[in-house]
């Protein structure tokens, strides 16, 4: 064979596996004396949250089939650990005891509860506080309301007045009190349900 021919220099061998992975900027799989690329990650475990190892996909599955993140926790450590989860793993103060909050909140309050050093560039809250002052909160529910106009009656009637239309509507359309007219019996039982919807919120 003549090494020196022009044919001979065309011949292009390509590298072997282990070339290519010592050549390629991938990471190299963790597992000891493996030079495959590191594509997977795999948690580190306990203490040492947020870091990761890289292994090949053969080894990958090996580590996850064995992990345990609790491994070497006794009995009173995994305790603490479910407390602490409930609560998402964060800082927790006994109300009163956070002192920087409290310096926040006593900053903020002022005479009639409005709230102080609080930059409102587009009046959201003096527009809110405004708006409460036009439409003062109603006296009664919404279901107290619709029972009330059932009989006939606005939200200021009092327990007195609601009991005297009630007797009057009854008198005037039970059939024992109008000649046995049964015409009006629909609008008889919307009076007696409004009156018992309005003794059981206290107004009677």
């Amino acid at each position: 064979m003549n090494f020196n021919s022009r044919l001979f220099d065309r011949i292009r061998i390509g590298p072997s596996e282990a070339e290519a992975v010592e050549e390629s900027d991938a990471p190299r799989c963790d597992h000891p004396g493996c030079k495959r690329p590191g594509e997977f990650r795999a948690p580190q475990g306990r203490g040492r949250e947020g870091k990761f190892f890289l292994f090949c996909l053969e080894h990958v599955k090996a580590y996850n089939a064995t992990y345990n993140y609790f491994a070497g926790m006794n009995d009173e450590a995994l305790a603490e650990y479910a407390k602490d989860a409930a609560i998402g793993h964060r800082p927790t103060w006994k109300l009163g005891v956070n002192s920087k909050a409290a310096r926040m909140a006593q900053r903020g309050r002022v005479a009639g509860g409005e709230q102080a050093d609080v930059q409102d560039a587009f009046n959201i809250f003096g527009a809110r506080r405004a708006q409460t002052a036009a439409q003062p909160e109603p006296r009664v529910g919404v279901v107290a309301r619709k029972a009330l106009e059932a009989l006939g009656l606005d939200e200021n009637a009092d327990a007195a007045a609601i009991k005297a239309k009630y007797k009057e509507l009854v008198k005037r359309f039970h059939p024992d009190a109008n000649g046995g007219d049964r015409s009006r019996e629909g609008t008889l039982q919307e009076i007696l349900k409004a009156y018992q919807q309005l003794k059981s919120t206290g107004m009677v």
